[in-house]
């Protein structure tokens, strides 16, 4: 792994904008992180993986219950990245408060996630903290991927894995670089930001779900979605093809 770790690196000098990641190997317990692992990024709709954990979480325990249209919505935005269904649903589970989803992502890892209010005069009509307007970092979402796999009920981690890994094709990029013989799923996130294009991939990889990768891009003016997409693509690649 370790002349695999390198290759990313150097590729990663040659890439446009900054990239941060982590990488863990679950049967090893080896965890490897680049220098940007720590630095704080838009969530963009990878914050979404963390939603339906919660949802799926909060509906086993009997805290809330989910019918047939919200877990139509729930798929919808896992498949296809579908931000009006995660509207929808984070208006109707975020509590009175609004707090109750951001309460769990902290419990489920994301100890680092920071929820911005809306910036721009289109936005100020979404109340805070909302969804679309988060800020975490690789290891935020390292963690929250650990946790999918190690703490959800059995029956609601298969659930979530499986649809991870029939993604729409508009996600197949990221994490799906490490090669249909590696059996990805992943959650992807793209937005076009103040500060230029954020694209970012989670999900796992491998026999029994081995390897988890995070990884997260700010393009800033040095490149686009494009760019950003196949950045993290080739870190995948790099990281798992021919395991």
């Amino acid at each position: 792994m370790s002349s695999r770790i390198a290759a990313v690196d150097n590729y990663l000098t040659t890439r446009p904008g900054v990239t941060g990641y982590v990488m863990r190997d679950r049967v090893t317990g080896g965890i490897y992180r680049n220098a940007n692992a720590d630095t704080s990024f838009w969530t963009a709709s990878t914050i979404k993986l963390a939603i339906a954990e919660d949802l799926l979480n909060r509906a086993r325990v009997g805290a809330i219950q989910l019918g047939p249209d919200d877990r139509a919505l729930m798929e919808s935005m896992l498949a296809t990245s579908n931000d009006n269904a995660a509207d929808i649903l984070w208006n109707k589970f975020a509590g009175f408060d609004r707090m109750s989803f951001n309460n769990a992502f902290r419990a489920n890892g994301m100890t680092g996630l920071v929820p911005f209010p809306p910036t721009t005069s289109l936005e100020q009509v979404k109340m805070f903290p909302d969804w679309g307007f988060q800020q975490c970092a690789p290891a935020d979402l390292d963690r929250l991927m650990d946790n999918v796999l190690t703490r959800m009920h059995p029956d609601d981690r298969a659930y979530l894995l499986d649809r991870m890994r029939h993604v729409d094709t508009n996600q197949h990029w990221g994490v799906w670089g490490a090669g249909a013989a590696m059996n990805p799923g992943l959650k992807n996130g793209w937005s076009d930001e103040q500060g230029g294009w954020v694209v970012n991939s989670v999900g796992f990889a491998g026999p029994g779900e081995r390897y988890t990768l995070a990884i997260m891009t700010e393009q800033g003016d040095q490149g686009g979605y494009a760019d950003g997409a196949e950045t993290t693509t080739h870190v995948a690649q790099l990281l798992f093809q021919g395991r």
